[in-house]
């Protein structure tokens, strides 16, 4: 009994990709639109979606608070003990000094002094200096009942109050008898700067600044295409933004743009799934596949995301024609237009003008479909990234036309994007030599490269075994004209052909077609040890083609192109000869697959149609027929076809087919006349 292997069904590969998608997802409720003053709106019409506050500019907020601020009060704590000290101080130092030098009028004239500079108030050198730079013409006395007031301009420093003292001395007193007493020494600040409270009144002076000049209501035009941001609407235009950065902070928002985003994207997703579960069985079934397109999907997505958040550069540069490129040539053309239209309407949902994005990038996935049907040459992608430039250039001015008349609006910027877009699409022929050898797919330039008979293997096939090669070669014509009758890859077939047979190297003498004549390698050969030679080709030609490189969906033909059929020459032989005998048919049975496609199928069909006809005793069209008919019908009855995804109908055209080329390769030909001497 075979172990079945576990495999992750294809739905968890979507839920992953949602998660991812969702998650770098711009929902910050950002507000999506460029804008510069004194240069046009290059969006549509905006309307304000909410009442919002008009907010003033730093410089006018800044105004009014240079204004607020411009007779603005410092308050100072007054300390009283100073005086009382200072003077009790000068009082202890009279005591003790001769009163008849310096008799009592003396003393009442400095106590006298002090409690005038006291009262007016004394502060120090640097805060009279920062009252003169904040302008202050009065301060204000903090931690009374009643706030009082003291102008600037009286109050004292130290040098300030000496000299205050010096001048106003009555004239009969000799104020240098008072020098030796260093009076200063007895001038101290009572005003200290209280920045509690003064700095608790400026955040109440400016807390009354109102931050908006007014409100903009709700589906009030703010601006239309073609016109010009002036500082006004640049103003509003800001604001608008603000508030969008203000609310995208919200959890509430949060949570409902989250939402949306989250329905959105996985009822994409899931168009998208039920798409590929019920027209695309096949790519369904296969997981690499499943992974492969949403790979695509998530790196153009994740591609505009960054655009979107980051602001780094143009989402037009982003190329994205290359998706149906690389599916329309791995896979089908509505297969890559299903994948590039999921990839866009999600991309959409980001940018600020969805409907531009989405014609844009839709036509430009139809014009690669129709251009690019076979990508088997350099030039055909050269060609097609031209039709996709023009394309851009010729929607965009289409654009121009049908939103403002005319091309006053014209960028010239907008054709240097386009033109990078058209380099990175041209990049798209070594990303998909990339993409084959990490997924194992073959495209059509590969195939074409491989069905070079210059290739060193297939010379090699030609040299040892000339009628093989002879033979690949007019199989690969049934097969490729086969192929194009019932809408298969000619190409995939012709390829797989020139190298089905590559087994046969190891023993070219061994099959009929290389047989040199009077030479039989199969005398004395059992009809089993015969048999097991012949079969051995198969699996001798996987190893070759491995060996060489081979991709897989090539080396596919070398197995499939027996299937699990035998060797009905040497079967036969041993029945007719042991008719009694009990036979061991899978000594006379191909160590290969049965085919399970179109392009498998047709090989078997033409490699049996191609080597029987050799024996036809005579090539009309009746017995090329019999022939056709009776080997693709054995081949039904044996279930050698039973995997392959033919229609009666199909099998019937192809027979059709092969009856018609097999006329044309034997017709025969006139006698040319001998000339007459």
């Amino acid at each position: 009994m075979v172990k079945k292997t576990f495999e992750i069904p294809a739905i968890a590969y979507f839920i992953l990709v949602a998660t991812v998608i969702i998650a770098f997802f711009p929902r910050e409720g950002k507000f999506r639109y460029s804008f510069d003053e004194g240069k046009p709106w290059h969006y549509g019409l905006l309307t304000a979606p909410f009442d919002f506050p008009v907010y003033k500019t730093s410089a006018e907020i800044q105004a009014a608070k240079d204004s607020s601020l411009r007779n603005f009060q410092p308050y100072y704590s007054l300390d009283k003990s100073v005086e009382t000290e200072q003077i009790s101080r000068f009082e202890q130092l009279y005591d003790n000094i001769d009163h008849e030098i310096i008799p009592s009028v003396y003393k009442n004239y400095v106590i006298s002094a002090l409690r005038k500079i006291y009262a007016r108030g004394t502060v120090s050198e640097a805060e009279l200096q920062r009252l003169a730079g904040d302008k202050s013409a009065v301060i204000r006395i903090s931690g009374s009942a009643k706030v009082e007031t003291l102008p600037e301009k009286d109050l004292f420093t130290a040098k300030t109050a000496y000299d205050f003292m010096v001048s106003n001395c009555p004239p009969y007193l000799d104020f240098s008898l008072l020098s030796d007493y260093n009076l200063v020494d007895f001038l101290h600040e009572n005003l200290k700067y209280d920045s509690l409270a003064t700095e608790k009144e400026r955040q109440a002076i400016l807390a009354k600044i109102a931050p908006y000049v007014g409100t903009v209501q709700a589906d009030e035009k703010i601006i239309d295409r073609g016109e010009l941001v002036n500082s006004q609407t640049y103003n509003i235009l800001r604001s608008l933004k603000m508030q969008y950065d203000k609310q995208g902070g919200e959890t509430g928002r949060q949570i409902a743009l989250l939402t949306g985003i989250a329905f959105l994207v996985c009822s994409l997703l899931l168009c998208f799934f039920l798409y590929l579960y019920f027209l695309r069985k096949k790519i369904y079934n296969r997981r690499k596949d499943v992974l492969f397109l949403l790979m695509l999907l998530v790196i153009f997505i994740l591609l505009t995301e960054i655009c979107v958040n980051y602001k780094l550069f143009d989402v037009y540069i982003i190329p994205f024609a290359i998706i149906p490129i690389v599916i329309r040539t791995f896979f089908d053309s509505r297969t890559a237009i299903m994948t590039h239209n999921i990839t866009t309407l999600i991309c959409a949902l980001m940018l600020p003008l969805p409907f531009e994005f989405i014609l844009m990038q839709f036509i430009v996935c139809l014009v690669v479909i129709y251009v690019l049907k076979d990508l088997t040459r350099r030039s055909e992608l050269i060609t097609c990234s031209f039709y996709i430039l023009a394309s851009y250039i010729l929607v965009y001015l289409a654009l121009l036309l049908l939103q403002d008349g005319g091309f006053a609006r014209f960028e010239w910027n907008r054709l240097v994007i386009f033109l990078v877009n058209y380099l990175f699409v041209m990049f798209t022929y070594p990303f998909i030599y990339i993409l084959e050898k990490i997924f194992g797919y073959i495209s059509n330039v590969t195939l074409v490269e491989l069905s070079d008979i210059n290739k060193p293997i297939l010379q090699k096939l030609a040299e040892r075994c000339p009628g093989t090669f002879q033979h690949t070669l007019q199989v690969s014509m049934l097969g490729a004209a086969a192929a194009s009758k019932i809408g298969a890859n000619p190409q995939l077939i012709r390829t797989g052909a020139l190298y089905h047979d590559l087994g046969k190297m190891n023993n070219p003498s061994f099959f009929v077609e290389n047989k040199i004549a009077g030479e039989d390698p199969h005398q004395g050969l059992s009809l089993v040890e015969s048999a097991r030679i012949i079969t051995r080709h198969v699996p001798d030609g996987v190893a070759i083609a491995e060996k060489e490189g081979i991709p897989q969906e090539i080396i596919k033909f070398i197995k499939t192109h027996h299937g699990r059929g035998k060797a009905k020459y040497f079967y036969n032989s041993f029945r007719n000869q042991f008719p009694d005998a009990e036979v061991d048919e899978k000594a006379f049975s191909y160590e290969g697959v049965n085919p399970d496609t179109k392009e498998t199928a047709i090989l078997m069909m033409a490699d049996s149609v191609e080597a029987a006809s050799h024996s036809l005793p005579d090539y009309s069209e009746t017995s090329i027929r019999t022939l056709v008919d009776k080997i693709i019908d054995t081949q039904i009855a044996d279930g050698l076809m039973k995997d392959a995804p033919l229609t009666f109908q199909n099998i019937t055209a192809i027979k059709t087919v092969f009856v018609e080329k097999l006329i044309s390769m034997y017709h025969s030909r006139i006698s040319y006349p001998e000339l007459k001497k």
